[in-house]
């Protein structure tokens, strides 16, 4: 049986990606669910996945390239990992242990250094830990982190894929 592209499957990756990120607007614009700090981390995270994949899949590169590019996915991935258990974390904690809420992420960014708002907008506030929305009985962050670990055993599958051997 012969294996896809890693072409192919770069483009599968970025369009996975295109997808969340549309369901994320959709739910924004049109469900009128407004994000939590957190939640713009986990979408700039996606959007970086799905433009590594991109670049990937237009660039077409050899076998190291390919697992560069594997590589600054997973990255990605892994940051995803990360933010969507800090949200799931938060989520479990009790009210009186939550963080304070931030001001308007305008306020944040004409009042503070871009080093200082990304810190703030990493750690999450109590918004983070609003539970507004589920499907499946699992919420957004929860599903999130679903999403996260697939792109991530995707990216680790590409990264260690067997490669075809050079024809002479």
């Amino acid at each position: 049986m012969r294996l896809p592209s890693t072409r192919i499957l770069f483009l599968i990756a970025f369009l996975g990606s295109a997808a969340l990120l549309g369901a994320a607007y959709y739910l924004e614009h049109f469900e009128g669910l407004n994000p939590c700090p957190l939640c713009l981390v986990q979408r700039a995270e996606v959007a970086l996945f799905g433009l590594v994949c991109l670049i990937a899949a237009l660039h077409g590169p050899k076998s190291l390239g390919q697992r560069i590019y594997a590589f600054f996915a997973l990255f990605f991935a892994g940051t995803g990992v990360a933010s969507a258990g800090r949200q799931i974390w938060l989520q479990g904690l009790p009210e009186d242990q939550l963080p304070a809420c931030l001001p308007p992420l305008d306020f944040l960014l004409q009042t503070n250094p871009l080093v200082e708002v990304i810190k703030k907008m990493m750690s999450g506030t109590a918004d983070c830990a609003e539970v507004t929305w589920s499907l499946f009985g699992l919420n957004l962050a929860e599903l999130s982190m679903i999403s996260f670990v697939i792109m991530a055993l995707y990216s680790l599958f590409i990264l260690f894929r067997p490669r075809p051997k050079p024809r002479f």
